[in-house]
């Protein structure tokens, strides 16, 4: 995934990796949001389970207000993990 983004608040590259990092490695979204630095390409995504893993090698920062981000999935895997993720949900709330 590319995506191409203008910043309302001011941000370096460093920092949103700094914060994409964090977010993988929460309690909130680890699994669900990945992160890496090592040179990969979508192959090495296969069977991965989480929804997103941010590349922070591959983004660029042109100022403090617009960045490229990328990120890898694996768009059938992926999203099958999460499907599953939300029929255990629907029964959870269902046994309510």
């Amino acid at each position: 995934m590319d995506l191409t983004c203008r910043l309302e608040k001011a941000a370096s590259y460093d920092e949103i990796k700094a914060t994409m990092k964090a977010a993988s490695e929460s309690k909130e979204w680890a699994g669900i949001i990945g992160y890496t630095e090592d040179a990969v390409v979508s192959s090495d995504f296969i069977t991965d389970p989480r929804t997103s893993i941010f590349d922070a090698g591959a983004g660029i920062s042109l100022n403090e207000h617009f960045v490229k981000l990328v990120a890898w999935y694996d768009n059938e895997w992926g999203y099958s993990n999460k499907v599953l993720d939300l029929i255990v949900h629907m029964a959870k709330v269902d046994a309510k």
